[in-house]
């Protein structure tokens, strides 16, 4: 019998104990079982949905199912894996949406329904607050938030409106600001859906990528996409300054949450994918994003999948084979919002380097599903495809919901932060021990 040389095994040791050190993936729940809803939900849960998973549009009747959202009952609480808790940070809030850490600490909040940002600095004993405050006011509609240059001493804070892309002198520790809003990009179409408009600059910063989703469900209304779709379900490519470059992405229904991914510097986006073809079409999803990629709508959707609701006249055969398949296919309808890198210190290592996203909750599903915090996990930057259930616990019945949560960031002692427009809470999820 021929020998393993003691290299190659030594070799293989060391990559399995990488892989043991790097991964607590146990299993990973896949084929239709991968398909879940708010039940069947919970923290520790891993699940992998492929593209042979989908079924045929029409499957199941679309569903109305939007859900009333309650106070929070006095025994409802967040529930998160073994070696974690969540603490409520902030409450009292008025619609809080997109959250970012400061290069000081401070959290910024977007208030999008109340036009305003907030900022919230330190983190006391009993995990509060230290101080709280309006940074500007009367904004329209704001959810993106990037401060810039790059690095440890920014000058601006930039915010998306939703028709606009404006920004404010900014140094580290201001809490305020008297000055006007400079506008950067002046108009950025609006009308119909979709109203968040992210932001993120490229690593060297030359570029700024702004996230505008679809008017609409399927361009149904304008099917090839030039008059109320223009420069819509895209990222766009501007200057710091303002200067139009190029659409840097296109076919992305509504790419909430964009975010560079730090070990790899490439751009990441969160997408809602579009309705009415089943409970579980068409699946929400969370990729990379290829530099002049083309990701399918209105017209196919995860891959070579065409959209039954056109005509022969608007089904576009020559962009079949251009369709991108995302790297991670999420619970369909989940309305996944905004992403972010975990580079903190306080979680666990394998844990570095992943992606947190918020999980609205879906309206467009029999029995409902998201309202939750996932996790990927990412290997060097990449994604295997599979997501972790990390935060549940937001839905009370299949008719009610006191919690949904949106944006997610890491503070600086480690703990991840998310917002939740249900109970228009702030919550902070710290890791106790007991390593998973």
């Amino acid at each position: 019998m021929k020998k393993t040389p003691a290299f190659l095994l030594l070799a293989t040791v060391a990559s399995l104990i990488l892989l043991a050190d790097s991964s607590d993936i146990k299993s990973v729940v896949t084929g239709q079982s991968a398909f879940t809803d708010y039940a069947h939900q919970s923290p520790g849960t891993f699940r992998k949905i492929t593209v042979a998973d989908l079924p045929q549009p029409y499957a199941t009747k679309s569903a109305g199912n939007s859900p009333t959202v309650v106070p929070r009952p006095a025994d409802a609480w967040p529930k998160a894996p073994p070696g974690f808790k969540v603490e409520l940070y902030a409450d009292g809030l008025q619609n809080p949406r997109e959250l970012r850490t400061a290069p000081n600490g401070d959290l910024f909040v977007a208030q999008t329904h109340n036009n305003t940002i907030e900022v919230f600095r330190g983190i006391t004993a009993d995990g509060k607050p230290e101080r709280r405050s309006t940074f500007a006011t009367d904004l329209h509609q704001p959810f993106g938030i990037a401060f810039y240059p790059l690095g440890p001493n920014p000058q601006w804070i930039y915010i998306g409106n939703t028709n606009s892309v404006v920004r404010f002198p900014y140094k580290n520790g201001d809490l305020s600001t008297n000055a006007k809003p400079e506008v950067i990009v002046e108009k950025i179409p609006t009308g119909g859906g979709h109203i968040t408009r992210d932001l993120a600059f490229t690593p060297d910063g030359t570029k700024l990528l702004v996230s505008v989703g679809s008017s609409s469900n399927y361009a149904e209304h304008d099917p090839d996409a030039n008059t109320i779709e223009f420069h819509r379900a895209d990222i766009l490519e501007f200057t710091p300054e303002g200067k139009f470059l190029k659409v840097y992405a296109s076919g992305i229904r509504n790419p909430v949450g964009i975010a560079i991914n730090p070990t790899t510097a490439q751009l990441w986006c969160s997408t809602n994918e579009r309705d009415a073809l089943g409970d579980n079409l068409v699946p929400d999803y969370i990729t990379s994003v290829k530099e002049d990629g083309f990701y399918g709508w209105p017209w196919y959707y995860i891959g070579d999948h065409p959209d039954p609701r056109f005509d022969e006249q608007h089904k576009h055969p020559e962009l079949k084979n251009k369709v991108i398949v995302p790297d991670v296919l999420l619970q369909p309808h989940n309305a996944s919002l905004q992403l972010t890198f975990y580079e903190g210190k306080m979680f666990p290592k394998q844990y570095q380097g992943d992606i947190f996203a918020g999980e609205h909750g879906s309206w467009n599903k029999a029995i409902r599903a998201g309202y939750e915090v996932i996790r990927v996990p990412l290997d060097n930057g990449k994604s295997s495809g599979v997501y972790e259930e990390f935060v549940t616990g937001f839905v009370i019945s299949d008719s009610q919901v006191w919690g949904r949560p949106v944006g997610v960031a890491v503070a600086p002692d480690g703990s991840l932060m998310f917002s939740d427009d249900g109970s228009n809470s702030i919550w902070r999820v710290v890791y106790t021990g007991n390593n998973p």
